[in-house]
């Protein structure tokens, strides 16, 4: 595996591939790698001649409240586990090579009608943030293919929404969610959770299976669903910002008897703030 700094060092080798008729990956990611990651990088191998993986804590889609100084960065030990899972390129760019005006004075990307919504709208300006450094990684990288986890599904649909819009000439593809053996969805997240949170955290995405359950058995009120399983979440602990029944493509509300839907749902438990989803297609 190499590794890159610069877009125009990377660019050339990519070039290089390309001109060889090589198809080339991409899966943009924050570093702090679990196996949800290899997940992707395993499906992104399985479609491409040439993976590059990068590695970029995004100040832009931090808010106010969110220490961007505290994320995690275990640049090292990714490097490894990037290595043993067969990635040709890690690009590892500074923030001054993405916003080298400084990322205050960055023009921006915004997708509408998906991106202030649910997650965006207890996070504002995130879904701006997230928009403009993929948007930027893509035309830097410029892959036939690039891979996102199903996990983060607002992402995944603003991301497909943006790459659309903007006619970027590349394929979407989407990983499952990486789950632990108990069920809890794989996440970076997760480091924050105390052994007893680490329990219980489990239960939510008990609670969305639960939720699919009750639709395919023909239960007609979302409303009652809803606020009984929240309740179940608040009893052991957890703080729900929402749990909802939303259009799997536009993420606009829907309606038990809709045929392509996905639930999903935010809760802090502790420190952590954990999200989720399970999709529904009848």
């Amino acid at each position: 595996m190499k590794t890159y700094t610069t877009a125009g060092a990377l660019g050339a080798d990519i070039a290089a591939w390309k001109a060889q008729g090589q198809h080339v990956a991409f899966v943009p990611t924050m570093g702090n790698l679990h196996n949800g990651h290899v997940a992707l990088v395993d499906l992104a191998r399985e479609r491409a001649d040439r993976l590059v993986v990068s590695i970029f804590v995004n100040p832009l889609q931090f808010g106010p409240e969110e220490d961007f100084s505290a994320y995690p960065r275990t640049v090292e030990e990714d490097a490894a586990l990037l290595v043993d899972a067969g990635v040709d390129a890690l690009f590892l760019p500074t923030v001054d090579e993405i916003y080298p005006r400084g990322e205050n004075h960055a023009t921006f990307v915004e997708v509408p009608g998906v991106s202030d919504i649910l997650c965006g709208a207890f996070r504002p300006g995130h879904f701006r943030g997230v928009a403009t450094v993929v948007a930027k990684l893509f035309n830097l990288v410029r892959p036939n293919l690039a891979v996102f986890g199903a996990k983060d599904y607002q992402q995944l649909v603003v991301i497909r929404r943006m790459a659309e819009d903007l006619c970027f000439p590349l394929e979407i593809l989407a990983c499952p969610t990486g789950r632990e053996t108990d069920g809890l969805a794989m996440s970076s997240r997760n480091r924050y959770l105390t052994p007893e949170e680490r329990r219980i955290a489990p239960k939510l995405h008990a609670a969305l299976a639960e939720a699919v359950a009750r639709l395919e058995a023909g239960a007609e009120d979302w409303t009652a669903i809803a606020g009984q399983l929240v309740a179940g979440l608040e009893e052991v602990g957890f703080r729900p910002e929402y749990f909802e029944l939303r259009d799997a493509v536009t993420l606009q509300a829907a309606g038990c008897d809709d045929r392509d839907v996905v639930i999903v749902a935010a809760a802090w438990l502790g420190r952590a703030r954990l999200i989720d989803n399970l999709r529904l297609t009848r």
